[in-house]
This record gives structure tokens, sequence and C-alpha cells, in this order.
């Protein structure tokens, strides 16, 4: 989950001794300066940051079960759709954002819905991760490779055209460019409308 780390690009429209064509070689890049841009402007600006974890049930041990919790991958920042790195571990790094858990008492366990279990479940498991009280956990993100594969890709973050795009979601049909679109979220992140909340 946490992706591999990133390779500085070959010289462009050459790789792995392969032409490849500057347009696909360019827009990769510009979705890497656009994405390196926003991490800069939120850390600048002290937008806070959040935890990124990894759900995980133990196994069993003598036959005994063990409560599941989530690993700290480290610290993102949530742009909507998307979570960049904001730590050593997750530096230079994307990800589609997933689930949203925030660390609070989990409450004991009441039956009143599956939902609302499920939530209770998280919030627990993020409590034995021994994340800060209060903090927002993000955890179920799916790792963005920041390479050739963004070329046509279906997921949130591609290359569609020769353009950096985002999706909403991957079933999401509309794409917006990506320069408009971190320009606008990290704006809001950066200097959020009074009264908003995440």
């Amino acid at each position: 989950m946490a992706g591999p780390a990133l390779r500085p690009l070959a010289p462009r429209g050459l790789r792995s001794g392969v032409v490849e064509d500057e347009g696909v070689a360019d827009a990769v890049h510009r979705t890497r300066e656009l994405l390196d841009a926003a991490t800069t402007r939120l850390r600048t600006a002290g937008v806070r940051d959040e935890a990124l974890g990894e759900y995980v049930e133990p196994r069993a041990v003598l036959g005994i079960r063990r409560e599941p919790t989530i690993r700290s991958l480290g610290r993102v920042w949530r742009v909507g759709a998307l979570l960049l790195g904001s730590s050593p571990e997750t530096a230079g790094r994307a990800w589609a954002t997933g689930r949203i858990t925030r660390v609070t008492d989990p409450g004991r366990q009441q039956f009143v819905s599956v939902s609302a279990e499920v939530r209770r479940a998280y919030r627990a498991a993020a409590a034995k991760g021994h994340f800060d009280r209060g903090d927002t956990v993000n955890h179920g993100a799916v790792a963005i490779p920041l390479d050739d594969s963004l070329v046509g890709a279906d997921g949130v973050l591609a290359v569609v055209d020769d353009e950096p795009v985002v999706r909403w979601s991957p079933a999401a049909g509309a794409a917006v460019p990506l320069d408009d679109y971190l320009r606008d979220r990290v704006a809001l992140l950066v200097d959020p409308p009074r009264g908003a909340t995440d």
C-alpha cells in the first residue's frame, strides 16, 4: 500500500531503451511537477496533515485471535480524491483517498447497524495503532504509481490526451485538469472558508 519509491524520470523520449512519445513523457513529468508544487505550497502554509495507515488483521497465535489494528505508514495531506505525502516515509508519493477514520473512543459494541459497527471497529483499530486522539487516519488508500502507467489509466489520477487529469472516483467519467484541480483544492486547504470543516 505504501507504493514504490519514485525514481528519477529517464531522459525525455527514452526509457528502458524504448523510444516514447514526447507528449507522454512531458505529461508524466508535468504530473509530478504539479504534485510537488502542491506539497510545497501546503508545507509552506503549515496546513495540517493527517495520518496514513494500513488496516491489519493479525493472524491468530496458538488459536488466540488478536484484534485488528491500523499500522502507521506516515503522514499525508488529503487533497480531495488524492492523498499527497507529507512526511519522510511518504514524500513524493500519492494515493487515491480511501477510508477516513477519526481517532476517538470507539465505544462499546451496540449492534445498532452494520455501518455503525464497521465505523466503531475502525475507530478501535485506530486506537490500537497508537495514533493521537483526535487525529484523522486515512486507510484503504490505493497507491498511485507516478510513471507511464498513468497514461490512459482508469483510476483517480491519469494522463488523457497528454494532459494530467483527476477523477473524483475511478467510476466517475468526467475528469478535470490536474492543474486546475490542485489550484482550487490546495487554495481551500491553505485558506479555508469561515466555518469550514473537513
